[in-house]
């Protein structure tokens, strides 16, 4: 009840009534949650993944519970695929208010497990996970990002992570690209206001430490207590926990919502304020 009551409010203070909103990794826990918010908060939503199957589960639960959603298969690293899905949503809603770029990952070649050197890297899978982070962030912004441009009005929220900005071991590749990200946040927010004047805003969210399929093995064991390096997470978080992905939920929608009518190229932590500890 105290969370109906919660997510009522949010939804009053951040409407997105008549919103249409685009979602890239929109199946997954982290995206699918907010893919929940957005639709809860009264936008028409357009869920972006590559297996049809997983859009699926997410397009019919929101349409369920009242929403108004679609689903596109669509690899965020192909640029004719994504012109697709943006005229797909334009032929169906008419506009493109929301871009929240959610799609991301890390691969096993670029990271530096403990018994490894820095020199082990694959750069065939750094590469790989370069691409898919930074590329696939710049890529849905300059074909979604082009139809607000037009309209002279929109939002795009990134997703950053506290491996931009803190050195947290072995995901190397993964933090620099997150780190790519926190610049192009802010370059393309002073960029499109340059050119395309107050309307049109671009923000990221970097989350602290929340489970998700890729990270689950890592951080917790088949009994569900903590590993090693989750129980060192746990440590330096001064909330003792992690996060829970309905909580990134209304940070995305002030984004996204006039209330932040002037917020523009800067990325909000969620993190349970990891990165705000010294550890000491």
């Amino acid at each position: 009840m105290v969370y109906q009551t919660k997510n009522n409010l949010l939804n009053t203070l951040f409407s997105l009534k008549d919103k249409v909103a685009v979602i890239t990794g929109g199946a997954g826990v982290l995206g699918s949650a907010m893919a929940k918010g957005l639709s809860d908060a009264g936008a028409k939503v357009c869920v972006l993944s590559r297996t049809k199957s997983k859009i699926d589960l997410v397009t019919n639960r929101l349409n369920e519970n009242g929403g108004n959603s679609i689903g596109i298969s669509t690899d965020v690293l192909v640029r004719t695929q994504l012109e697709e899905a943006r005229q797909q949503i334009l032929d169906h809603w008419g506009k493109i208010d929301i871009l929240v770029n959610c799609a991301g990952g890390n691969m096993k070649g670029a990271t530096i497990m403990p018994d490894q050197q820095f020199f082990d890297v694959s750069m065939d899978d750094f590469d790989k996970v370069t691409d898919l982070n930074l590329k696939g962030t710049v890529l849905p912004s300059v074909v979604f990002g082009e139809s607000m441009a037009s309209q002279g009005q929109g939002s795009i929220v990134n997703i950053s992570s506290m491996a931009a900005s803190q050195a947290i071991t072995r995901i190397f590749g993964y933090s620099a690209s997150k780190a790519a990200v926190d610049n192009f946040t802010k370059w393309l927010a002073v960029e499109l206001a340059h050119k395309h004047g107050e309307g049109i805003r671009v923000n990221a969210i970097a989350p602290g430490f929340f489970i998700a399929e890729q990270n689950r093995s890592l951080l917790l064991n088949d009994d569900d207590s903590l590993t090693a390096r989750g129980q060192t997470i746990v440590n330096e978080t001064p909330m003792k926990r992690f996060g829970k992905p309905e909580e990134l939920v209304s940070t995305l929608l002030w984004l996204c919502s006039d209330a932040s009518s002037f917020v523009t190229g800067i990325i909000v932590p969620v993190d349970g304020g990891f990165s705000a500890f010294s550890g000491v």
